[in-house]
């Protein structure tokens, strides 16, 4: 299993990279993470704009399927269903908990709940993981 620190350094070249997304507890079972709500991740009123909601919640669970595939598998999300229910405020920072609900050997299933810095719920994102040769 690639560590914490190993996951973050394949992101930071990456799309999640450039977001901000830092990993902050990697399980089997659950990723935690962070994101900075920066001006170019808000939509009008300065507010987080849903696609960065969605794209930190895909790098979560994309990030737990690979700690629970075999090596040499790859992985890509098939489904995404958001729910929005709050809004972040631009320059603090929003986290992420993405927890297992179904770790199969072809597909896997996370939810991830975000929260703004006032830990008041924003958004609860369910993704199906397909997982590939």
């Amino acid at each position: 299993m690639l560590t914490q620190e190993q996951l973050q350094q394949v992101l930071e070249p990456l799309f999640p990279g450039l977001m901000g997304v830092r990993l902050t507890e990697v399980t089997p079972e659950r990723v935690l993470g962070e994101l900075k709500v920066r001006p170019d991740l808000c939509t009008t009123g300065g507010i987080m704009h849903g696609g960065a909601y969605m794209a930190f919640a895909d790098t979560l669970g994309a990030v737990g399927t690979v700690v629970n595939m075999e090596r040499g598998k790859r992985t890509t999300t098939t489904d995404s269903s958001t729910k929005f229910i709050a809004g972040a405020k631009m320059d603090t920072v929003v986290t992420g908990e993405c927890i297992a609900l179904h770790r199969g050997r072809t597909t896997q299933v996370w939810q991830t709940s975000i929260r703004n810095a006032d830990g008041k719920l924003c958004a609860v994102v369910t993704q199906t993981q397909l997982i590939l040769d």
